[in-house]
């Protein structure tokens, strides 16, 4: 049997994985399988399995281009400002736009991945916790600049933050609410910033 190229394994390994992200979000990991990721890719159930030795490494694998795709975009994007209301309302938008372009994997992550028993400790967690840290810096960064008010529960305003983000996308993946990146962003931005800004000076 022929070798195949390095070019060309890669090339089939991407259109696994861009099957299994179609599969998985449509149908949720439970009902997903992996004939359905091979049939979707157009390969044979062998050679997925050659790929990947079981669903839970597929989807890992896929979850985890997901977020660093996020995080590319995100840590570049943020990196262009550096008044927190800047920051924060890019932070917002662009997790906002996450939900709206890729909600079948935001749903697949908060109800099945999330509260799966090997979650704890997993890469995706890791990648999870790197994706927030973004929003420590850009807390630890206003202090520093006394943009916000001094001893800041930073743990506390990124679960307020997304939390808050994940209660209102949530109506939006199951179809009861439309997000409006735009307008939602600068609300929730106002909302948080108003508690925690510096009344002394004025950002910036």
């Amino acid at each position: 049997m022929p070798r195949i190229s390095a070019e060309r394994k890669q090339d089939r390994l991407q259109s696994i994985l861009d099957a299994a992200g179609r599969v998985f979000a449509a149908k949720g990991l439970q009902a997903a399988s992996m004939a359905d990721v091979a049939q979707d890719a157009g390969v044979s159930d062998g050679l997925l399995y050659r790929y990947f030795e079981n669903k839970r490494a597929l989807v890992d694998q896929v979850l985890q281009e997901f977020y660093e795709r996020l995080l590319a975009r995100l840590e570049k994007e943020v990196a262009r400002h550096s008044r927190i209301e800047d920051q924060l309302g890019t932070l917002i938008q662009l997790h906002l736009k996450a939900f709206v372009e890729e909600p079948g994997l935001c749903r697949l992550f908060i109800s099945e991945v999330r509260v799966a028993s090997n979650y704890p400790g997993s890469n995706i967690q890791a990648l999870n916790r790197r994706y927030t840290r973004v929003l420590l810096r850009i807390v630890d960064g206003a202090a520093k600049k006394r943009q916000i008010k001094a001893g800041l529960d930073a743990t506390l305003f990124r679960d307020l933050l997304f939390g808050g983000i994940e209660h209102l996308a949530w109506r939006h993946v199951n179809g009861g609410r439309r997000l409006n990146i735009e307008s939602d962003a600068n609300v929730i931005a106002g909302i948080l910033l108003d508690g925690v800004k510096n009344r002394s000076r004025t950002l910036g």
